[in-house]
């Protein structure tokens, strides 16, 4: 029953939030009112099949209603992130996100001038997308090199061979977010 009550009002919250009478929910989803007043108060249990139409009229992914909400929302607090490196180098990596269990990676690095990620370029599964904060990136992608500054960002494949190197006079301050985790 207490699955039900909390299935039924994340149901309700969804539909409150999209301004979405029930009686409306229940016409998209091609059941009665009543029916659907019961799923919201935990006195009936959709089907799936019901669930995915809700789900869908909605406009929500059907896992949204069948997970709890501390299996997909994680605050990091700044002063407890954890701690990751590079082989071979002195910069400071913290991941944002929560682990490296997720479809996504979130890091923030930071390379002191001359400093560089890896010697020698190196390639991985999946994609990148690099945002520069502070400081001043020289990123080598395949054959070509980009100069980035603070607020430019770049986006690539990373099974193309790569490596970010700080150039100028100040500390490289970088936020990469890669699919999938790579570390």
């Amino acid at each position: 029953m207490k699955k039900n009550l909390k299935l039924g009002s994340k149901i309700r919250e969804m539909r409150r939030s999209q301004n979405m009478s029930l009686a409306q929910l229940a016409d998209k989803i091609d059941k009665t009112s009543s029916y659907l007043s019961q799923v919201e108060r935990g006195l009936a249990e959709p089907s799936i099949t019901a669930l995915r139409e809700i789900s869908k009229a909605l406009d929500v992914p059907i896992f949204y209603f069948l997970v709890e909400d501390e299996e997909h929302n994680a605050v990091v607090r700044k002063d407890e992130r954890k701690q990751l490196g590079f082989p071979g180098s002195n910069s400071k990596v913290e991941l944002i996100s929560p682990d490296l269990n997720h479809q996504m990676e979130i890091i923030e690095v930071t390379l002191e001038p001359g400093e560089t990620t890896v010697d020698m370029p190196l390639s991985h599964q999946g994609e990148e997308c690099t945002l520069v904060l502070e400081g001043k990136m020289d990123i080598k992608i395949g054959d070509k090199n980009y100069i980035l500054e603070p607020g430019d960002s770049i986006y690539y494949l990373a099974s193309i061979p790569h490596r970010l190197l700080s150039i100028g006079d100040e500390p490289l301050v970088f936020v990469s977010a890669i699919t999938p985790p790579n570390f």
